[in-house]
């Protein structure tokens, strides 16, 4: 009787090269996966210190607003999806589609600790007016 695949004497080899093609799908899956999961996070923003913060469960439909304040220019830059705003208003249809497309939404502010509070609190006007009334801050606790 004809079978294939086998060394000699009836001892089956062990086929490495579509172990290492598995292997290699899943590393550029596991790769893909984590670029878009890291780049909403800028870790260039100071955030602010408070103590008694208690560290978040999950980041599941996280809406991510970074919130740069550059003094010398007195101007604070938000970075929503990788594109910066000087003026947050025209995000007003995407977060209502946002709000739509994901349920349970939840909208996290990483703001420097130097940004005025008028620049964070226009964050979360616009996601009320969007309907999103779930609103985090992030901040460091030391």
């Amino acid at each position: 009787m004809a079978g294939g695949g086998g060394g000699g004497e009836g001892e089956p080899e062990f086929q490495i090269a579509p172990m290492i093609d598995v292997l290699l799908v899943l590393l550029i899956f596991f790769m893909s996966i984590a670029t878009t999961a890291v780049s909403r996070y800028d870790p260039t923003v100071q955030l602010p210190v408070a103590p008694d913060a208690n560290k978040k469960e999950d980041s599941e439909n996280e809406i991510v607003f970074n919130v740069h304040w550059r003094a010398a220019e007195d101007v604070a830059v938000t970075t929503f999806e990788e594109t910066e705003y000087l003026e947050i208003e025209p995000l007003l249809p995407r977060l209502a589609a946002l709000k739509k497309a994901l349920p349970g939404a939840r909208v996290l502010i990483r703001s420097d600790g130097e940004t005025p509070v008028r620049y964070v609190n226009d964050i979360v006007e616009l996601a009320a007016r969007a309907g999103l009334d779930d609103i985090t801050f992030a901040t460091l606790a030391r």
